[in-house]
């Protein structure tokens, strides 16, 4: 594929992080403890045995961060607000000297230039909140309602992007049918009513967004990925769009048709798990218009008929294609395919691909790491990315995941995402080639 043309000026560049996995001083100036705090300190829980208790000290070195991210030439930096640390109980008292924290990055951000945005819940909870009942409960759906109020009224001059939930069917999911990611449950009718329940917070958040009024814009990110089936034999066709229905629909149909996918619904029942539909004032509340939608793109899923036991599927893990140190299969038409989806079937007013990377096992090397793997990939994303810009397609902006090195939750320290190499012993921030690739993408708003 040829390169034919340049990005808009009005493009937005841009890097992402998650407070969790970057911030460190999980116990300072009054942080409450969230979720991941707990499941991080609980053994055998993360890969390696570590924890984000320091992570990459963001907290303290943020204005350095900044200053790599204004070397880079981004135009927007996207990041996470931890709960806990403005809401140590997840409601109720404010902690000031939390708000000042992100005040401080904020202003920052401005005097480089950078526009912030900000995601709401990039998973980490406060465990307050968790211990009596989490996003099963009620109590949690009002108090992120007024937590948003909260970030709205206080940043709300300031901030370009807002996103309320991050990948909520990792949420629901990987964190409470699977058990990988906190809180660690395994139950899937809980992971069904965190599922439901993410989805009214998240309206709550919209309709509290249009009251305040503040400057910016707002929406939700969404992990998506193209579904194929491994043959065209019927029970792998079959299989293949209940994963759809499972993954992507799952959220997509809520958000943009105000209702879960029908199909779901029934074959879901069929195995026992209930799932109350929306009711009509639900429904309002939850489809209400996006200003956007974040997508966060990595591989495809190549599914056939398997012995998963609820959705009957498996995953075909092809041999002889390149994959991320993750397991994930590098695709990278995926991304097109999954924007001109998302276009035709749900008509998106904007779409920004708000997290896209490859995990690599970088080493350093005289100083520097070359990681020619990421910036082909990076490379190849970009260029099917920028054909959707030439279809037509709404999307405005591409963050890379991750500006640096970062605690990949359960994996730990043992995944590396970054254009700037952590050494986590001396928090000392290296910049790998890729670092300079994507600056001289960002310079000329073209690949070559």
């Amino acid at each position: 594929m040829g390169y034919l043309g340049y990005f808009p000026e009005d493009f937005l560049f841009g890097v992402a992080t998650a407070s969790y996995q970057i911030e460190g001083a999980w116990n300072e100036d009054g942080k409450g403890e969230s979720i991941w705090d707990r499941f991080a300190h609980t053994p055998g829980n993360i890969l390696d045995g570590t924890t984000g208790d320091v992570a990459c000290d963001h907290y303290h070195c943020f204005a350095e961060d900044v200053a790599l991210m204004q070397e880079l030439g981004v135009s927007a930096y996207r990041f996470s607000i931890s709960w806990p640390r403005v809401l140590p109980s997840g409601k109720g008292a404010v902690n000031e000297k939390g708000l000042a924290f992100y005040r401080r990055l904020i202003e920052k951000l401005k005097e480089a230039g950078i526009k912030p945005v900000v995601t709401l819940y990039h998973w980490d909870l406060p465990q307050a909140l968790q211990d009596r009942g989490g996003w099963e409960s009620e109590e949690t759906v009002e108090a992120f309602a007024e937590y948003a109020r909260l970030l709205f009224a206080t940043f709300g001059d300031d901030v370009h992007l807002w996103i309320t939930h991050n990948e909520p069917w990792v949420v629901a999911f990987i964190g409470n049918y699977e058990g990988r990611h906190a809180p660690g449950k395994r139950d899937f009718q809980a992971a069904l009513r965190v599922a439901r329940n993410l989805l009214l917070a998240h309206g709550h958040a919209v309709r509290v967004f249009r009251e305040v009024n503040p400057k910016g814009a707002i929406g939700i990110t969404l992990n998506l990925s193209p579904v194929h089936p491994l043959t065209e034999e019927q029970e792998d066709r079959e299989a293949a769009w209940r994963f759809d229905g499972y993954l992507n629909r799952f959220f997509l149909d809520p958000l943009f048709r105000g209702q879960f996918p029908e199909d779901m619904l029934t074959f879901y029942r069929k195995k026992g798990f209930i799932l109350e539909p929306f009711t009509e004032e639900e429904r309002a509340l939850v489809a209400q218009p996006l200003d956007f939608l974040g997508i966060n793109y990595y591989s495809r899923h190549v599914v056939r008929k398997g012995e998963e036991p609820v959705l009957e599927t498996g995953e075909h893990q092809n041999p002889y294609v390149e994959r991320s140190d993750m397991g994930w299969e590098v695709y990278p038409r995926g991304i097109y395919e999954i924007v001109e989806r998302v276009t035709k079937e749900y008509q998106p007013q904007t779409i920004y691909i708000t997290e896209n990377g490859f995990a690599f096992p970088d080493t350093l090397q005289n100083g520097t790491v070359n990681d020619e793997r990421r910036i082909a990939y990076l490379r190849d994303h970009l260029l099917w990315l920028y054909q959707t810009l030439e279809a037509g397609y709404p999307v405005k902006g591409y963050f890379v995941w991750s500006i640096m090195d970062n605690f990949e939750w359960a994996f730990g320290f043992s995944k590396r995402f970054g254009l700037v190499y952590i050494d986590y012993a001396t928090q000392q921030r290296i910049p790998k080639r890729s670092f300079f690739f994507y600056r001289e993408v960002i310079r000329r708003r073209s690949i070559r």
